[in-house]
């Protein structure tokens, strides 16, 4: 899987799954603040991660994962 495959399948479930705006989804953006995101939204982020893509993210992998661009570069690193 291709990285524009990748992220075009994350701001997909992004949109649908936690009603983000997608002017909103910004690869510089901060994950958590632009997103809106909290704990329990998180929790549902990585299974949603788990479920598109057919990778395990533990919380250690979050560890320096600020932005969107972050984020993309994390999910294209488990699938490869």
């Amino acid at each position: 899987m291709d990285k524009d495959t990748i992220i075009e399948k994350i701001n997909d479930f992004l949109i649908d799954e936690f009603e983000v705006e997608a002017e909103d989804i910004q690869p510089e953006a901060n994950l958590k603040e632009a997103l809106e995101l909290d704990s329990l939204d998180f929790v549902d982020l990585v299974v949603a991660v788990e479920s598109n893509f057919g990778v395990k993210l533990q919380a250690e992998d979050f560890v320096g994962i600020d932005t969107l661009q972050d984020f993309y570069d994390l999910i294209f690193q488990k699938v490869s």
